[in-house]
């Protein structure tokens, strides 16, 4: 990490624990998480208010820090739990909580005054009144609303102390709704996304049909195989850190708390070593090699948001697609061997690539592999079966070793 990107801040979902170590291992220097409640994404294992503690002791051995979502649009009768909650957050160090709803707002600086709010996305920060109409009224940090172009985010930076922070997105999935502000979950299946339980429902297949003549499906193909009228793309924004930076964002935001382990070390080591990369009096270039990390695990087709204007944004996408699938987790350093432990069927016969914030990342390795026993393995297909693998260079814990697909075009 060079000098320059110490002040910016790269954040990362955590939606379980093992996410959370994965984060920190792979580079982000700060983690949203959520309790069993209060949170957007209600049907990630998430975290018990013993595990919160333990999350943000974690964080902070390893100086990095940990948010914690409160950012449901709430009803009356979840004031008075969301105000203990904030209460035991300040008291257990969390270092700040994400809030959409002006009345949660409120309860957290009544119970809680020396949390600091970060305010969220779905509160639609989309212009400088808004924002300083939420700094004057204590928030730390803004939370842009994803359809914000650069240039805007300029002015609204202008308009801010400069104790007052702005992240934004840069990566992962986009939602169709405005700022995530959507009724499709709640209207189909009586899960509110406002609630934190979305279904997604705009990932569902669609047709269209004209009212007279029941039962005849229009079709609205983006490819072979279905609709995906409601499918939004991706936004990737790794190419383009610099203009970001430039724009006055210090805190770069992953989505993906639902998001696999792999996804998510894939992608946050990727923006660890952009951000790294990152020099003012240089031009920002990134190596193709790094260019390729966001494919090689599930995304949909990608797009930079609104960042350079609407016309840029071309929703529709199709299917998620990725060009290299996990294989194994490593366990333990061993010098020149590693304890791993299966996550996906390889032979011995394959290449492994190592994904790793460590300098072999991006190596390549025949395995040789044995059981615990000493026995050799050509066939790792046992979930989770833990296995040897020698090498000719050290592995460490946490380093994910994966294949390419063999459907991968890119």
């Amino acid at each position: 990490m060079n000098g320059i990107t110490k002040s910016l801040e790269l954040l990362a979902p955590a939606g379980n624990r093992e996410k959370l170590e994965t984060a920190l291992y792979y580079g982000a220097d700060a983690v949203y998480l959520a309790g069993k409640d209060f949170g957007l994404r209600a049907f990630c294992d998430n975290f018990s208010n013993d595990e919160l503690k333990a999350a943000f002791a974690l964080c902070h051995e390893k100086g990095k820090k940990a948010f914690v979502t409160l950012n449901i649009y709430a009803e009356n009768d979840d004031l008075g739990k969301i105000a203990s909650q904030a209460a035991f957050l300040q008291d257990a160090g969390c270092d700040g909580v994400i809030v959409s709803d002006l009345g949660v707002f409120s309860v957290v600086r009544k119970a809680a005054p020396k949390l600091l709010i970060h305010v969220s996305t779905q509160a639609n920060v989309t212009n400088a009144a808004a924002a300083r109409f939420y700094a004057e009224n204590g928030a730390k940090r803004i939370v842009l609303a994803r359809e914000v172009k650069l240039s805007d985010i300029e002015k609204i930076r202008e308009e801010l102390p400069s104790s007052v922070e702005i992240e934004a997105f840069v990566h992962g999935a986009m939602c169709v709704a405005y700022s995530g502000r959507c009724l499709l979950s709640a209207c189909f299946t009586g899960r509110s996304a406002n609630e934190g339980a979305c279904t997604q429902s705009c990932r569902w297949e669609y047709a269209l049909m004209e009212k007279t003549r029941e039962g005849e499906y229009l079709p609205v193909s983006q490819d072979t195989r279905g609709t995906y009228i409601l499918n939004s793309k991706d936004l990737n924004m790794l190419a383009h850190l610099d203009k970001l930076i430039k724009a006055g964002v210090t805190s770069f935001k992953i989505e993906g708390r639902a998001k696999t382990a792999y996804y998510l070390a894939t992608v946050v080591n990727a923006y660890r070593r952009a951000l790294d990369l990152y020099a003012p009096d240089k031009p920002y270039l990134l190596p193709p090699e790094l260019s390729d990390e966001p494919y090689k695990t599930s995304h949909r087709d990608f797009n930079t948001g609104f960042y350079f204007g609407e016309a840029e944004q071309n929703l529709v996408s199709s299917k998620p697609a990725q060009t290299y699938e996990m294989c194994a987790v490593v366990l333990e350093n061993r010098g020149n061997s590693a304890l791993i432990e299966q996550r996906g069927r390889f032979f011995a016969t394959d290449e492994l690539e190592v994904l790793s914030p460590k300098e072999s990342f991006l190596q390549k390795v025949k395995p040789q592999i044995t059981d615990e026993e000493g026995s050799p393995v050509l066939d790792a297909k046992n979930v989770q079966q833990r296995l040897i693998i020698t090498t000719d260079f050290p592995l460490y814990k946490g380093d994910i070793l994966r294949k390419k697909c063999k459907t991968a075009s890119k």
